[in-house]
């Protein structure tokens, strides 16, 4: 595996990868690497050409400055990860490397109703962060496909906003499925920062998104609604939300739908970790 730091080095190796004709296909991530980051790896090398990771963890992502500051950093273990898991590139920038000319004057994109529900509005900024870093590595790695997981499904709609308004609409957007740990708790690099009493209890999300689909046929969903609401409390959970939306646009549900595909969506935190889920219903 190569490793670049800088944006003129990748670019001119990159270049020289499809003056040969060859594909491209890119894996985002910010570190602290698990098995659900190398099953995105995985599924980029199904296609042909390379497979190039990123890894930067993105200040202007969190609304949380603590958050950031806690984030698990582990570079050398991530980069053994990837040479394993079968990765021909790494780009590991620095901020400033990322934003020579500051945050401030990155460009800003609209993501509209996006930005006003769930995650959007739990995290007043998150995702214009997001737009502008994943804005600035695919003008950088320049892709032809991306791969990313199924963990943040509101972030993967966000990205696809994204990709309409900087002209990479036909970009080939991969989402992938959330991979899970045997109690079914959704890989995250959060995990790592729960204690052996939180993590015992993390699996309690997944259970949650299992009652919303199990109890589909019923038809009352504000009943299952506040037994999770309520379960979680009691376990020691702050539960944020406990939705059900429109898997093609994120409009919030009162109850199930059946004409409609649908996304059962929570988030909840113990201490002060917050730790996010979704299951599509069918």
């Amino acid at each position: 595996m190569i490793i670049f730091k800088k944006v003129a080095d990748i670019q001119h190796y990159l270049l020289s990868i499809r003056d040969k004709q060859g594909a491209v296909n890119f894996v985002p991530t910010m570190g602290a690497l698990h098995d659900g980051h190398l099953s995105l790896v995985s599924e980029a090398n199904k296609f042909d050409g390379i497979t190039v990771a990123s890894i930067f963890v993105n200040p202007t992502q969190f609304n949380n400055k603590q958050d950031f500051e806690k984030y698990p950093i582990s570079v050398e273990q991530d980069i053994q990860m990837l040479i394993d898991g079968g990765c021909d590139v790494l780009f590991l920038p620095s901020v400033e490397e990322m934003y020579p000319n500051g945050t401030k004057e990155m460009p800003t994109y609209d993501f509209g109703y996006l930005n006003t529900v769930l995650e959007g509005a739990k995290r007043p900024g998150h995702f214009e962060g997001v737009g502008q870093v994943v804005a600035r590595l695919l003008d950088i790695v320049q892709p032809n496909t991306i791969c990313m997981g199924q963990k943040d499904y509101q972030q993967c709609m966000v990205v696809k906003s994204l990709l309409t308004q900087i002209g990479k609409a036909d970009m080939n957007l991969v989402v992938c499925s959330t991979q899970r740990e045997p109690d079914g708790l959704a890989m995250s690099s959060r995990n790592r920062r729960l204690s052996e009493g939180q993590r015992a209890k993390a699996g309690l999300l997944y259970q949650c998104l299992v009652s919303i689909q199990t109890k589909l046929e019923e038809g009352d969903y504000p009943k299952v609604q506040k037994e999770c609401m309520d379960i979680l409390a009691e376990k020691g959970f702050d539960a944020e939300y406990v939705s059900l939306a429109d898997a093609d646009d994120l409009t919030l549900l009162d109850n199930y739908d059946s004409s409609r595909k649908m996304v059962a969506l929570i988030a909840a935190s113990i201490g002060d970790i917050r730790l996010i889920d979704n299951m599509l219903l069918n």
